[in-house]
């Protein structure tokens, strides 16, 4: 660049104004062009973009920046020569316009520019225009050539909506403040009720002077008197209460209703529309769709909805990945569509929209959709599942494989792909601002994506629950749902604690033990559940109460305490009392730590034997060794031991006696193990009675089969030295003598 930065404070903040401007100005002219190249071109869109680059070229003039002169003056030319319908803009002239807007946008950003590309550039526009039977362009003397300030201002820039560019930090102690005299305003509300409580006080200490008047009717004169000024006192003083209480709740809804008016207004300055974060995706599509030799047109709905700005930030990344994704994955060539019935471009849209306040956001194409069946394949052959596996998950779970770290289904690495960062990215972006994102697809028919992201980053909507004693803020977003579970609906398999949901086992873990508090006293009363997390990582987590949703003013930790374990930040509630917000991630880390790492605590109540009265343990299985071993080992911890020879047997001793708990092989005659567990399970009396599996099988698929049939717990017989089956028995019916 030729100039060199102004010395003195006011050259340097027209520079900066300058760059603002440039930022803006460059996004204009290149949506502009795109939408231009679509269309034959308006002369609303001429002179819209005519006045971009008049207005560029008089700001460069003031803060002395010649080759942006240069360049946005050529532009200028070219846009007033098509609008006189001297010159039609075909796709050349799109693209040297297009590198014109790039060399604007260097420039303003005070990237390195050498004169050489301007001059460059104006001389293949020049070239490019003579082929089209005009002269290069010379500077128009007659043309107006004011600075941007005298130029008639646009219906945009007159509108009343007008955005304002403040920092940020104003803006955090704006709503900093706000949100403190929104819980400064709840503080009459306790006021409020404790008045109306004087006030029925004195209602009743009014009647009992009136009753204490009558019965003193036959006194003296005097005393009879004294009682009356006493009951007009107490009469004047419930007037005057009542006056000022109607004053103090009328006082209340307006203070209430104005912090109400100002917090939201707070966090209208940090929305901005949708529109203001998509400059360059218009560009981006139509170039990399003409690298690939596709025909593709981007439709997006839903530009002025409004957005967090913070949140708006994160979105350029994933939402590039997402557009980059569907060109080169999903849309196929125009050739390959037209076989298969579809029209020659293809349709990306981007649809945003608020819904239950979460900001939805839907990245659609009609390509071919994703394969699932060579993501199966993919999955299998880097190693994460095993085959078997793979065949048993459903297109959902395997979709979710697309997200993780270095998955592509490319075999050769692109400058557009290949390399398996871009769903990765996204999935990162959305949980970091406590969001999510799905995929959906149908074959031949197109790919969705599905952004679930928070409006805002300075208020969060949480479920507020009770932990021993204390609250504790979850995000909403991050939540699945909340239920309750009563005791007897509380399962233990392999000594993991779980209750059925939806047809599937969910793990159950206190939160309590997550973080690190004692446990509550044990109830018969159905426990509140949180649901969290998402796939195999799905996880229940027992609360004491749940107190409602609340929407928080979110305010970060002091840095000086570092990463809180589980905590990811604070904020005040209507009262003023501090709450702490979870993390979820962090929460479902902790869980997966405790799991493989510590015994989880019993949340239902053990299982409870008469008095001394040993119990009852039903071993059924066809080897005789095996039987007896079973039986030496339970009977000398105190247990009370019958034995069943093969499954028909089993089945006629559970039937007629009275066990706490039966262990079954699998392989035996006339009935195998995993037949007998479910005809158990089907049973009504024994349905409830715990069941364990004792098998030489220790294969995953063989474990699962009996799980899934009935089984609380799954043991190979190899375990018997290691004491794993008295510690599965304990943890199933508890000690012999308890």
């Amino acid at each position: 660049m030729s100039s060199s930065l102004p010395e003195n404070a006011a050259d340097l903040s027209m520079l900066e104004l300058y760059r603002v401007e440039s930022e803006t100005q460059c996004a204009a002219l290149s949506s502009g062009l795109v939408e231009l190249e679509r269309s034959a071109g308006s002369p609303a869109q001429l002179e819209a973009l005519m006045r971009a680059a008049h207005s560029l070229k008089g700001a460069a003039r003031i803060v002395d920046l010649e080759p942006a002169v240069q360049v946005a003056h050529a532009m200028e030319d070219v846009f007033s020569a098509a609008q006189r319908g001297q010159l039609t803009l075909k796709r050349e002239h799109i693209d040297r316009l297009l590198a014109g807007a790039d060399l604007l946008a260097r420039i303003g950003s005070a990237q390195e520019c050498p004169p050489q590309s301007v001059e460059k550039w104006v001389e293949g526009l020049n070239r490019l225009l003579t082929v089209e039977g005009r002269n290069s362009f010379q500077p128009d003397p007659d043309r107006l050539e004011a600075s941007p300030a005298l130029v008639q201002p646009s219906a945009a820039d007159t509108s009343p909506d007008r955005f304002l560019r403040v920092t940020a930090e104003h803006l955090n102690r704006l709503l900093g403040l706000t949100g403190e005299a929104l819980v400064e305003s709840r503080r009459l509300q306790p006021m409020v009720g404790a008045l109306l409580r004087l006030k029925r006080l004195q209602g009743e200490s009014l009647r009992q002077l009136e009753a204490a008047r009558e019965a003193l009717a036959a006194t003296p004169e005097a005393a009879a008197a004294a009682l009356a000024t006493a009951q007009a006192r107490m009469a004047d003083c419930q007037r005057a209460l009542a006056e000022r209480l109607a004053e103090l709740e009328a006082m209340d809804r307006r203070a209430t209703n104005l912090s109400m008016r100002l917090h939201h207004e707070a966090l209208a300055c940090r929305m901005r529309p949708f529109a203001d974060g998509l400059h360059g995706f218009a560009r981006m599509v139509r170039d990399v769709a003409r690298t690939l030799g596709k025909q593709v047109r981007l439709e997006i709905i839903g530009e002025s909805t409004r957005v967090d700005r913070d949140v708006l930030q994160q979105l350029e990344a994933p939402l590039t990945h997402l557009l980059r994704n569907a060109l080169d994955h999903g849309i196929e060539a125009p050739e390959a569509r037209l076989q298969a019935g579809k029209a020659e471009q293809a349709t990306l849209r981007i649809n945003v929209r608020h819904g239950a306040g979460r900001l939805l956001i839907t990245v659609s194409d009609d390509g071919a959709g994703i394969d699932v069946n060579r993501v199966r394949d993919a999955v299998v052959r880097k190693g994460l599942v095993a085959p078997e596996t793979a065949t048993l998950l459903s297109e959902a779970e395997l979709l979710e494989f697309l997200f993780l770290p270095g998955f592509t289904l490319r075999e050769e690495v692109s400058e557009l792909s290949g390399r398996g960062v871009g769903l990765d990215i996204v999935q990162t972006v959305a949980r970091s601002v406590r969001g999510n994102v799905r995929v959906h697809t149908k074959p031949g028919r197109g790919t969705r994506f599905e952004l679930e992201l928070p409006l805002a980053l300075s208020v969060l909507r949480a479920l507020l629950v009770e932990v021993a004693g204390e609250p504790l803020a979850l995000p909403l977003a991050q939540l699945q749902r909340t239920l309750k579970v009563p005791p007897e609906s509380i399962r233990s398999i392999e000594g993991r604690q779980c209750f059925e949901c939806d047809g599937r086992q969910i793990g159950l873990i206190s939160a309590q033990q997550i973080l690190e508090r004692p446990e509550p006293p044990r109830s018969e009363a159905a426990r509140p559940v949180v649901l969290l997390g998402t796939g195999e990582s799905l996880f229940g987590i027992a609360v004491d109460r749940v107190l409602g949703e609340r929407e928080l003013v979110v305010q970060p930790l002091d840095h000086r305490l570092g990463k809180v374990k589980n905590i990811s930040a604070g904020a005040l509630l209507e009262d003023g009392s501090p709450v702490l917000i979870a993390d979820i991630d962090d929460l479902i880390v902790s869980i997966e730590k405790l799991l493989s790492n510590e015994p989880l605590r019993a949340i239902r109540p053990r299982v409870q034997a008469t008095p001394r009265q040993a119990k009852r343990i039903l071993v059924v299985d066809d080897s005789l060794t095996v039987r007896e071993l079973e039986r030496k080992v339970l009977t000398a911890r105190g247990y009370e031991v019958e034995v069943a020879v093969d499954g028909i047997d089993g089945w006629n001793a559970a039937r007629s006696g009275h066990f706490q708990l039966i262990i079954s092989d699998v392989d035996m005659p006339r009935m195998d193990g995993i037949e007998l567990v479910t005809q158990l399970k089907r049973d009504p009396r024994l349905k409830t009675v715990p069941m364990m599996i004792v098998s030489y099988k220790d294969r995953d698929e063989d474990r699962r089969r009996g799980l899934e049939a009935g089984a609380d717990y799954y043991l190979t017989k190899g375990s018997f030295h290691d004491h794993r089956l008295i510690e599965a028995v304990v943890d199933l019916i508890g000690e012999a003598d308890a």
